[in-house]
């Protein structure tokens, strides 16, 4: 499995890549793996502050459908629409093409919350 450290992460599987004031978020490799065949992507929160910790879209794979919680809080910039028609995405390539989410980040110091990819290693037991 692939844990990037230049990357912080969470408790629930997701990633954050920090540039500035926006972020990029994602689920981690460890979680499409649990998931398997992701098949759908709904993400409808473009515009909205949504808070850490709540939910901000879903990802349905074959046999369930997984909540997807905001690691830290901010305004959705934007959804990539790459994943309506391929969300094969999130399986293939979880830390590049198969991001989910661009936000504006409410709070900076919320970063220092996250896990370090050595962290979320050793929470996940890889």
């Amino acid at each position: 499995m692939n844990f990037p450290s230049e990357l912080k992460y969470t408790k629930d599987h997701e990633w954050v890549k920090v540039d500035g004031n926006e972020a990029t978020i994602g689920i981690t490799d460890f979680a499409q793996r649990e998931l398997g065949d992701i098949v759908y992507v709904d993400i409808n929160t473009v515009g909205e502050e949504v808070a850490k910790e709540a939910v901000f879209g879903t990802v349905e794979a074959v046999k369930t459908v997984s909540d997807l919680f905001m690691p830290v809080s901010g305004t959705v910039l934007e959804v990539n629409a790459e994943l309506n028609n391929s969300p094969e995405l999130v399986n293939s390539d979880p830390y590049g093409q198969g991001w989910m989410v661009k936000i504006s980040l409410s709070d900076l110091s919320e970063i220092d919350g996250l896990l370090s990819a050595d962290a979320y290693q050793t929470l996940v037991g890889a």
